[in-house]
């Protein structure tokens, strides 16, 4: 019986282990976008470094008038569990004209707004986005698809249609943001109630193959509950394809909140978001008459952010999809 729990299983996931390996060791691309994921990684760690409080945030965070950097409780407390303050971009002045790269806003201003301090706290919100959006659709859409496959019968084609609905309404995320305002909190929900619907598929694909295989039948046979045999047995074999969606996911969730803060139906005005950046800039993107690139900073910089964010996430995934492909082992 444990030969039978935890054979398949552990195969499955050295078999994947080493095939994530080779594939890091001879493939460029996929090097090349695990380095971009941890650099942005890395910078939404150093957020407080690499853009430091300014007016309220400082005030939130009880730092001194000659405090420059946050000390260690401060800076914890900025990364695990930021004021709201901090994740508004510093404002000076109201002049909606955008200003050149300068000392104090090394990446210029827009519409008053620190551009530099949007992109570092920006990548806080980008991840913060995609983890939180990828957990919820995991998890309905794991479960969705899991009961979907194994049980099969009148629970698969309700949980189907369900997800035949959903899925052919791609403008849906639109209606639900309109229906529920604007703000970061509300743009999660809306992305996850639409999200998951990818996974569930592909998850239920998986486990009507796996629920053939002999280990399985073994399952069955030796009298496990359905339950169990569903959860320990096919759940962890089936994981591969939709780990290599998720990562995609990861890449595409940024676009989609920026497209809707470009629509002005993302962030409220100043939040530290790429997407409200690209928004604060389209009355920029083309300059005044014979000056068309006067105004290049306020459109390059955020989408340069955003292309890379999705290039690595995209880079990633693409080798972890090659890893869990059985040809390639």
């Amino acid at each position: 019986m444990n030969v039978l729990s935890a054979s398949p299983v552990r195969q499955r996931r050295t078999g994947a282990s080493l095939g994530v390996l080779r594939v890091f060791r001879r493939n460029l691309p996929a090097r090349i976008g695990a380095a971009l994921v941890a650099a942005f990684v890395l910078v939404a760690l150093l957020a407080p470094l690499l853009a430091p409080p300014q007016g309220n945030c400082r005030r939130d965070l009880s730092l001194s008038d000659t405090q420059v950097w946050p000390g260690p409780l401060a800076y914890v407390r900025e990364v695990l569990a930021p004021p709201p303050a901090c994740l508004q971009m510093p404002r000076q002045g109201f002049a909606s004209q955008p200003t050149p790269p300068q000392v104090g806003a090394p990446l210029g201003r827009v519409n008053g707004y620190d551009i530099r301090y949007g992109l570092v706290w920006g990548t806080r919100t980008a991840l913060f986005l995609g983890i939180t959006v990828v957990t919820i659709s995991l998890a309905v859409g794991g479960l969705v698809g899991l009961l979907a496959g194994y049980f099969g019968g009148a629970l698969d084609n309700v949980l189907m249609r369900l997800t035949d609905v959903t899925f052919a309404f791609p403008g849906l995320v639109l209606v639900l943001v309109a229906a529920l305002g604007p703000g970061l909190g509300n743009i999660i929900l809306a992305l996850s109630l639409v999200s998951w619907v990818g996974i569930a598929r592909v998850l239920r694909s998986e486990v009507l193959r796996l629920r053939e295989v002999e280990f399985v039948a073994a399952a069955r046979g030796l009298g496990l509950r359905h339950l169990r045999i569903a959860f320990r047995h096919i759940l962890p074999n089936a994981l591969g394809p939709v780990l290599s969606l998720v990562v995609l996911e990861m890449g595409s969730l940024p676009i989609l909140a920026g497209a809707l803060s470009f629509l002005g139906l993302g962030t409220p005005v100043g939040f530290a978001d790429w997407g409200q950046l690209i928004a604060l800039a389209q009355k920029w993107i083309q300059g005044p008459s014979g000056q068309p690139f006067a105004y290049w900073y306020v459109t390059l910089f955020p989408g340069l952010c955003i292309a890379l964010y999705s290039l690595g996430w995209n880079l990633l995934g693409d080798a972890v999809s090659e890893s869990f492909d059985p040809r390639n082992r």
